[in-house]
């Protein structure tokens, strides 16, 4: 792979797209709601971005994108039953799409529509299936090739590293595996990682170093309220001393597209995601597309815009609202050459100033219709730009500024309150204890076996162990405890995975496993497949090791 460093300027502008769901895939039944947490994803966001990229590449843009690809999206996305499951799920909205196209027709705007969501399916579908064969992480790595898409990952089911720091064991094994899993999906390791709400606390850094990271990304006051103060405030990165970067997100570009007052997504012309025919056509009519034909969902199909004012919502325009999209991006590049402009008289060490934007890659196509527009609109403009505003990523910066300022970053996260109050409160404290012991047990068992000969069944059974410790640390499941979503789902996924490693570690223990169910725990869970047990024994630390670069 080639990379090529931006062209020189008066700064630079970072953005990042992290692209995570939760593990969500149930063998056991026909179908499963929460699957379609991932459906709906590829459909509105992921094939989409791929698009945006496909024409970037096919224009000869010279953008800089970084994409983080998490492991339970890696292993998600390369999974047969759920790659099956999905073409069901676009056949589906293809049938509902019909089936809107007949019952509109004496309303020809609203019909309009339909026949829109029509071609969009047909169009998914076809790319999905004939263009990738259903392998959309080939088509990320294309785009990695060019040197254009940075792809970086993220720790392993994506824990809350500061909350499991109660063993640091935990913590190598989130990040390690997470790590492994990237370099088998992909063929490279990453040099940067996201870590996981972005939240740090000090020492981190020795981890990501000993795992190969070159850099990761913090909330601003990491860096405001670092060890030194920052000279450059969120606009360099800081050197932990130990050859890892820390890059602070900008809070000016973050509100302008994440802010529900400020942000592009709220404008008035865009499509209102909430207004979804799931829950305003007939039940009898709506019910093969809704859970369990009684509990109404998100179809996808939806006629209105934002409208704003508290009035009754008008109809969706699509052509004024991707029009809206480009007038966005232009604002969007036109403020950051500004922010450059001003930035540019404080550096007076030679450097450029950088602006780093991570986002969540769900919030384009899929919470913000025309976010994918946006986004392409954004890369052709900055990369456009004859001005002082240049694309990069940030381990290209690295390559080409001078050595960055050495200081710790402060304990932080980007959640509510900047810390780890979302996910260690009154709806969710109850899994912390609970963790931490299954934690100690999986240490103590790959530590009492160290030297022993081990049957291949109990080798399944340990590794088994350790992905369900993994998957019991999510930080998706305390973070939905506390916004009340889906709470009985989150509850229950956690208790399960912890029933599960309960089960493998008393049969372990006890010299009763039974080979049946532990192949169908296997079925159930079968992300990580070369993940290896011993990693969990504490002496066995690998401390220095790094992933060998390709």
């Amino acid at each position: 792979m080639t990379t090529s460093l931006p062209r020189s300027g008066q700064g630079f502008l970072s953005i990042i797209l992290h692209a995570h769901l939760p593990y969500v895939r149930h063998p056991e039944h026909d179908s499963f709601f929460e699957e379609n947490w991932l459906f709906e994803a590829m459909t509105e966001c992921y094939l989409p971005l791929i698009a945006v990229l496909d024409r970037l590449h096919a224009d000869n843009v010279d953008y800089r994108l970084t994409l983080s690809l998490s492991p339970t999206l890696i292993s998600m996305l390369r999974d047969d039953l759920l790659q099956t499951r999905y073409l069901s799920y676009l056949h589906s909205r293809l049938e509902l799409a019909e089936k809107e196209i007949i019952r509109t027709r004496k309303q020809p705007e609203y019909q309009k529509l339909a026949r829109l969501y029509r071609r969009f399916y047909l169009h998914t579908l076809s790319t999905y299936q004939d263009r990738y064969q259903g392998d959309l992480l080939a088509a990320f790595k294309k785009h990695q090739s060019t040197g254009k898409l940075e792809l970086i990952t993220t720790a392993a089911t994506h824990g809350f590293l500061p909350l499991l720091n109660v063993s640091e064991t935990a913590v190598r094994n989130q990040v390690n595996t997470g790590i492994a899993m990237f370099k088998a999906a992909t063929g490279s390791a990453p040099s940067g990682f996201w870590l996981p709400e972005c939240a740090y606390y000090p020492g981190l850094e020795t981890v990501l170093a000993d795992a190969g990271i070159a850099y990761f990304f913090v909330d601003s006051h990491g860096i405001m309220d670092a060890s030194s103060p920052p000279r450059h405030g969120v606009y360099a990165p800081i050197a932990c001393g130990n050859g890892v970067a820390a890059f602070a997100r900008d809070p000016e570009s973050s509100r302008q597209v994440w802010s529900a007052k400020e942000g592009y997504p709220g404008d008035f012309d865009y499509r209102e995601y909430y207004s979804d025919i799931g829950f305003e056509r007939e039940l009898d009519y709506i019910a093969p597309y809704i859970l369990d034909g009684k509990t109404r969902i998100n179809t996808g199909i939806k006629y209105h815009r934002v409208t704003g004012d508290n009035r009754p919502k008008e109809i969706y325009n699509p052509r004024q609202a991707l029009a809206k999209a480009r007038e966005h991006a232009q604002d969007f590049v036109d403020k950051r050459q500004r922010q450059i402009d001003r930035l540019g008289a404080t550096m007076d060490d030679g450097r450029q100033p950088i602006i780093v934007a991570p986002y969540d890659a769900e919030l384009f196509g899929h919470w913000w219709f025309e976010g994918t527009h946006w986004l392409e609109w954004v890369l052709r403009l900055a990369s456009e730009s004859t001005g002082g505003v240049q694309l990069s990523s940030c381990g290209d910066y690295l390559k080409q500024q001078p050595s960055p300022q050495v200081a710790t970053p402060a304990a932080s996260s980007w959640g509510d309150q900047g810390y780890s109050s979302y996910w260690i409160n009154e709806t969710n404290a109850w899994i912390y204890p609970l963790l931490h012991k299954a934690e100690l047990q999986m240490e103590k068992l790959a530590h009492d076996v160290q030297g022993l000969t081990l049957t291949p069944i109990q080798t399944r059974a340990l590794n088994q162990a350790a992905r369900s410790i993994l998957l019991a640390q999510a930080s998706d499941w305390p973070f939905i405890m506390k916004s009340g979503t889906t709470i009985d789902y989150a509850n229950k996924r956690v208790t399960d995975h912890l029933a599960r490693f309960n089960y493998l570690h008393d049969c372990f223990r006890k010299n009763r496993l039974n080979e049946r169910y532990l192949t169908a725990l296997e079925i159930m869970d079968n992300i990580f497949p070369d993940i290896d047990f011993r990693d969990y024994n504490p002496s066995n630390v690998r401390v220095g090791f790094k992933p060998a670069r390709s």
